[in-house]
């Protein structure tokens, strides 16, 4: 447990990625699917605690190299042009696809480049589940 550090890019990269979703509270978009009552509660809630899980692991880390690489923001950019095509009133698979998994892959990819091997179990769990949640409810 020695030389791990508060990392402040895990904290950055989970505020990056939650952007979105804060508009998406205040302003509803055309076509806003998202807004239904999910079907599949206890699996929403499972997702939620492994997601906390997911980020406080990422904001603790060993490596001295900890800055958010371009395979992360990359997908990041995707995860925002997904919204983006959602807020033109676009809803289809491959946007609520791209919804669910950019962001859990832009998190999986940090966390591999910090070789943060503690957070990579809650991130996968979190990613099933955030993906099964996108597919039992909108596709």
């Amino acid at each position: 447990m020695k030389n791990i550090k508060f990392n402040i890019y895990g904290l950055l990269l989970f505020m990056l990625i939650m952007i979105p979703n804060f508009i998406w509270f205040m302003i509803e978009a055309p076509n806003d699917i998202l807004r239904i009552e999910s079907i599949t509660p206890t699996m929403d809630l499972i997702a939620s605690v492994f997601q906390v899980i997911m980020v406080i692991c990422l904001c603790f880390s060993k490596d001295k190299n900890n800055k958010i690489g371009i395979y992360s923001l990359v997908s990041l950019i995707l995860y925002f042009v997904c919204w983006v095509l959602y807020y033109l009133g676009v809803v289809n698979n491959i946007v609520i696809i791209g919804l669910c998994l950019l962001p859990c892959l832009s998190f999986l990819i940090y966390g591999i480049k910090i070789k943060n091997w503690i957070a990579i179990i809650p991130i996968i769990v979190f990613t099933i589940l955030h993906l099964l949640y996108g597919i039992i409810n909108f596709i």
